[in-house]
């Protein structure tokens, strides 16, 4: 009896084959050594620690100084609960969502995740090329292995560009322009790093981007390398590279060069949810950039409500930050979320299997979200309410009940 039913588990569950390359190889991936049987996103980490250089591994995986923040995106969404409705007919599930005029087949697109070439020589490539294939958004970090003009190279799609404000604004001009060339749809402008957050693994590591990578957007501008330093390489680049300065009228200067939407990536509070709205933002994603800059700010699922309600409809609010399930994608909707985005599950799933490891990331999360609205009782996107949830503050008597 144990051993059939141990068998029928193994055969209920999907069996992802991981090759093992050497991380700073070239060409594609070398032969197996050994199969791992993935269930959910979260395993991806464990199979990215065994293969990366600790330097790499603790670059992805880190937060800043103490790292409660980093443990708080994921511990807040256990407090949400769920109030699901019965007896509605979910035989046919739409999980399409609208994302500034684009159809997506589901509300969960990826962040943008630097230097992916790292995790895996085909880096960036790899994740466009799943993206696509899902039929979501890929967000391309400025501080990418690829360039805009290679990620777009790799085929149709819709695909965002992550910008850092530099000193010099003539770079920032350009990289702006070559992104709009290159038939990126929006601008996701990170407005939360003046400085690098204290990242104490990358300290104690004297993390650098290794001597085969560029930043390739930058290559050509002689900033696209790295100098080793007593500390963090990349805290010293930011510091001699990125403008403190940038302020609000700075989005207003982006609106002037492009004519992309322009994204705040990097609020959490209701009244920076506002003058994004009065300095004619297109969108707001809720972040604290992966708990890596300010430790002891909110988790951006305990932060979303403050914000959805400072922007009061007048733009989309979308979150990233700790989401590793379908049932996260659920709670970030009902709490207004117009989509999420994913960052860490990606670089870990693109470090174990490549491509093959990002596109089942978005498969099982996609098939984990189609899963939590059915037994929600939610057919489509616009039956996911705020009365679906219960936070913490609501348990608490904090905030009136819905019970």
């Amino acid at each position: 009896m144990f051993l059939f039913f141990f068998d029928s588990l193994q055969f209920l569950r999907t069996t992802i084959l991981c090759s093992y390359p050497h991380p700073f190889s070239h060409g594609r991936e070398g032969g197996k050594m050994g199969e791992v049987t993935v269930t959910n996103v979260t395993e991806y980490q464990a199979i990215a620690k065994q293969k990366l250089p600790k330097m790499i591994y603790d670059y992805y995986a880190s937060g800043a100084e103490d790292e409660w923040t980093l443990q708080e995106n994921r511990e807040a969404f256990a407090r949400i609960l769920f109030r699901p409705r019965i007896l509605i007919d979910v035989s046919k599930i739409d999980m399409t969502a609208n994302v500034l005029g684009f159809k997506l087949s589901m509300p969960i697109m990826i962040a943008p995740s630097a230097m992916q070439k790292m995790a895996h020589p085909d880096g960036e490539y790899a994740t466009a090329r799943a993206a696509s294939a899902a039929g979501t958004i890929m967000t391309l970090s400025s501080w990418a292995t690829s360039s805009v003009e290679e990620v777009a190279s790799t085929g149709p799609g819709i695909r965002f560009f992550q910008l850092y404000v530099y000193k010099n604004r003539k770079v920032v001009e350009q990289l702006v322009r070559r992104a709009e060339k290159a038939g990126f749809k929006a601008i996701a402008l990170t407005v939360d790093t003046p400085r690098l957050g204290r990242r104490e693994a990358d300290i104690k590591n004297r993390f650098v981007l290794p001597p085969n990578l560029t930043l390739k957007n930058f290559e050509g501008l002689d900033l696209g390398k790295m100098d080793q330093a007593n500390d963090s390489g990349l805290a010293s680049y930011v510091a001699g590279q990125i403008d403190r300065t940038l302020s609000w009228k700075d989005v207003k200067w982006l609106q002037t060069i492009t004519t992309l939407p322009i994204l705040v990536k990097g609020v959490i509070t209701g009244e920076d949810a506002r003058l994004a709205v009065e300095n004619g933002a297109a969108g707001i994603i809720v972040s604290n950039h992966g708990a890596r800059q300010l430790d002891y700010v909110p988790a951006t699922i305990s932060a979303l409500e403050e914000v959805v309600q400072g922007a009061a409809g007048r733009l989309p609010v979308f979150l990233d930050g700790g989401v590793r399930r379908g049932t996260d994608v659920f709670k970030a909707l009902a709490l207004g979320a117009a989509g999420v985005f994913i960052g860490r599950p990606v670089v870990f799933s693109l470090a174990a299997a490549g491509e093959a490891g990002v596109s089942n990331v978005l498969k099982m999360l996609k098939d984990e979200f189609e899963l939590t609205m059915a037994l929600s009782g939610c057919s489509s996107l616009a039956d996911i309410t705020r009365n679906h949830v219960v936070t913490e503050a609501e348990k608490l008597g904090v905030m009136p009940s819905r019970l």
